[in-house]
Parts: C-alpha cells; sequence; structure tokens
C-alpha cells in the first residue's frame, strides 16, 4: 500500500535530489559555455528520480544520513541522465521528446548532447570522490560498485544487447537478462551505494538489499515496457509505443500485458520477502516496491 507518508518522502527526496544537482553541476549564475547548459538542461528540471530515492529509501531503513548520500544519489542520476542523452541519439533510438521537453540533441545538437553526456558521466564519479562516506575504502568501495553497474556488465552491455536484438524475437528469459544488465543493475548500485555507507552492516544484511535489488530493478523496467503500451505520453513525458514502433523486445510484447502485470508484481513481492532479515526496518522498501510496481509514469 502507498501511504501519504511515503508520497510526502518521496517528494521531500526529490527536492533534495533536485537542490543537491543544481548544486553539483555548473552554475547558471555565471557564464557558462554551451556545453554546461546542455548538462544542466540534461538533468534538471524534470524525470522520476526513481534512482536517487531508492538511494535516500535504502539510507533510511539503514539510519544513514541524508547529507552522505547526496553524492551518491547525484551521482547515479547523473549517469543515468548520461544514458538517457546517448540513448536519444540518431544512432540509437533517434527519439524527439524526453521529460515532456525535446530531447536534448534537438534542443542543441548532436555533437553538443554526446559531449554533454560524456562529461555527465565524468562528473558522476568527480562528484563521487568529494562526497559519500567519509571512510576512504567505504567511498572506494562506492566508486567501484557504480562503475561496475554502468560498464560492460551493466547499463553499456545491456544496452548494446538492446540494440543487437532490434527486430529479433528473443525469449523471455533473454528478455529478462538483457533487463537486468540494462536496467538493473544500475537500480542494484543505488542500494548497495547506500548500504556500502554504513560500514559494518552484517552480511545477510547486505546480501537482503542486494537481492531486493536484483528483484525490483527488473520489476521496475516491466513496469516501463507496460507503461510504453499503456501510458500516456503527456504522463509519461516521451512518446509511447516507440518500443513497439522501433521493433524493440519487451515483456508485454514476448507474454502480453496481463502475464507483464503478473511478472512486475510477483518480482516486487520476491523483492520484499528478500527483506526479512531486516525487519521492520525495511519497511520503506517495501513501500517504495508498490510504488514501482502501481506508478503510471
Amino acid at each position: 500500500m502507498i501511504t501519504e507518508s511515503l508520497i510526502s518522502r518521496i517528494e521531500g527526496y526529490r527536492a533534495r535530489v533536485e537542490n543537491a544537482l543544481d548544486r553539483f553541476l555548473p552554475s547558471a549564475d555565471q557564464p557558462s559555455t554551451r556545453l554546461e547548459e546542455a548538462m544542466r538542461y540534461a538533468v534538471l528540471g524534470g524525470g522520476k528520480r526513481v534512482r536517487p530515492l531508492l538511494v535516500y529509501l535504502t539510507g533510511e531503513s539503514l539510519a544513514v544520513k541524508p547529507e552522505i548520500l547526496d553524492g551518491p544519489a547525484c551521482a547515479v542520476e547523473m549517469i543515468h541522465a548520461y544514458s538517457l542523452v546517448h540513448d536519444d541519439l540518431p544512432a540509437m533510438d533517434n527519439d524527439d521528446l524526453r521529460r515532456g521537453k525535446p530531447t536534448l540533441h534537438r534542443a542543441f545538437n548532436e555533437a553538443t548532447a554526446t559531449l554533454a553526456g560524456d562529461a555527465l558521466q565524468a562528473m558522476a564519479f568527480r562528484i563521487l570522490t568529494e562526497s559519500g562516506p567519509v571512510d576512504p575504502a567505504s567511498r572506494l568501495a562506492v566508486i567501484r560498485c557504480l562503475a561496475d553497474a554502468a560498464g560492460t556488465a551493466g547499463m553499456a552491455g545491456g544496452q548494446l544487447v538492446d540494440i543487437e536484438a532490434t527486430g529479433q524475437v528473443l525469449s523471455l528469459e533473454e528478455l529478462e537478462r538483457m533487463h537486468r544488465l540494462k536496467t538493473g543493475r544500475l537500480i542494484q548500485a543505488c542500494v548497495k551505494m547506500a548500504a556500502l555507507c554504513l560500514p559494518g552492516l552484517p552480511a545477510d544484511q547486505f546480501s537482503a538489499l542486494e537481492q531486493y535489488a536484483l528483484e525490483i530493478g527488473l520489476a521496475f523496467q516491466i513496469q516501463d515496457d507496460i507503461l510504453d503500451v499503456v501510458g500516456n505520453s503527456e504522463a509519461m513525458g516521451k512518446k509511447t509505443g516507440a518500443d513497439c514502433a522501433l521493433e524493440k523486445a519487451t515483456y508485454p510484447g514476448l507474454a502480453g500485458l496481463d502475464k507483464a502485470r503478473k511478472r512486475a508484481r510477483d518480482l516486487a513481492d520476491n523483492a520484499c520477502d528478500a527483506l526479512k532479515p531486516m525487519g521492520e526496518r525495511a519497511r520503506p522498501l517495501h513501500e517504495l516496491a508498490e510504488y514501482i510496481v502501481s506508478r503510471e509514469r
């Protein structure tokens, strides 16, 4: 059940990460380059901010102070934003709309969009060298966690699988593997980075959080696939039906909407079951799981 308390905390964390992103990005008050303007355009003023929410709500479950989590939350959102900028390019999905406004390469140009994505990726790791857990070993572990999730064994590798699978018929197992790489690894990193900000967390609780993140990452992507079919373009802030138009493999396309909805729900239930070693302190993550599979954008 999605409580009023959760909605209030979500809005609070969204405001918090928006302010933190504004601080970390090149200032809008000083003369800036076209590249810096593009970076701000790509990151600020939109988005669900699910990945920062996962960082903050995991930290809330572990009693980690939000100010320690601002760096990891902003870093993962910048990695996500850069991936969207590159996904939208003509060489990839060639999209025109993102977060309710023209995609970056439409608002600026392809070269600027490419470089803005590159710069956002670099900035994400710069942030983690300056903000996060005080303990050097924990900070290094956070940096490594995000790098692994964004690279060939994670988001970038999954994106290539997605491109190469265009127009092909995948099995559900192959589709789930792609989703776990392309989307799931970065979502898993959100939870793990917050956990790594608490040195000495018992191994069984860390494993529980890892399993939660693994399940909820796939549930999130399946819900995205569902919304691409049934969602409203205005509410989503992007063109719906794009996956079908591009002949991309999706869960509803392979299994149908009913089975896709059931799979997303089962994954959310599995995620919550994995949190049993954490007891009642994991309540915020239970609520977020419900939010992720119930959202309409």
